[in-house]
């Protein structure tokens, strides 16, 4: 199976190289591509150097989705955000999953790595790694391109995204949990305070369960350095 690494960004200089790398790595077949959002720092050009297509497109994550899938031609979509490095066996792992025709899609667990402490281990902890509600995009979803077609590709939204094409995917086969950790930054928690955003999080997560729309929860998730979502990512 051909994986198509779809990678979303947004003045990701400082940390892009590493995910690109590590993205590089995996088995064969594979095509990596970042889909740049409109940065003004050194992105596109360290993805470049190492032989990685950047293509753009209107800045949001789901947009940049959206794009990527468009972009490129791999039997399989994997989403990886621009801070979350794949452990070396990742893709391995992917095609092993899918190898069960039953299978439309998946995710990894969350790791903050060395960063990990006091509550941001309550957030990586295994027991909320195997429910299809907390299968963010921090967790590298991954998905059969002929499910993600059937499921209409990434729902155009300002946040939630990432659950509510999960949601979709499900609709279309299983969706699997894979028994190894992506390491994410733990940017947002240091710029925030740990405590202060994980409830922050949680009061969105509740919302979104609720039925809230995704347009009036962006209110209270609002781009900027350390949000995830704004000058340090798409």
């Amino acid at each position: 199976m051909r994986v198509s690494v779809v990678v979303p960004a947004l003045n990701e200089a400082a940390g892009i190289g590493a995910v690109l790398d590590a993205a590089l790595a995996q088995d064969a077949p594979l095509d990596v591509l970042v889909v740049d959002g409109g940065s003004t720092d050194a992105t596109a050009e360290i993805a470049q150097a190492r032989g990685v297509r950047v293509v753009t497109s209107p800045r949001g994550r789901a947009r940049q989705m959206a794009a990527g899938a468009d972009a490129t031609t791999g039997d399989v979509l994997l989403f990886l955000h621009a801070d979350t490095v794949l452990p070396p066996d990742a893709l391995a792992l992917v095609r092993e999953a899918l190898a069960d025709p039953a299978v439309a899609g998946g995710c990894f667990r969350t790791s903050f790595g060395d960063d990990a402490r006091g509550w941001m281990r309550l957030w990586q902890a295994r027991l909320w790694m195997r429910w299809h509600r907390l299968a963010f995009g921090d967790r590298a979803p991954f998905v059969r391109r002929a499910a993600f077609d059937a499921a209409g590709g990434v729902p155009d939204q300002p946040i939630f995204e990432d659950l509510d094409l999960v949601r979709r995917v499900r609709r279309h086969g299983r969706f699997v949990f894979l028994d190894a950790d992506v390491t994410t930054s733990a940017r947002r928690f240091r710029a925030n305070g740990a405590f202060r955003q994980q409830a922050r999080n949680l009061a969105l997560w509740l919302g979104w369960n609720a039925g809230v729309s995704p347009a009036r929860l962006k209110r209270f998730y609002p781009d900027g350095a350390g949000s995830g979502r704004g000058e340090r990512a798409a």
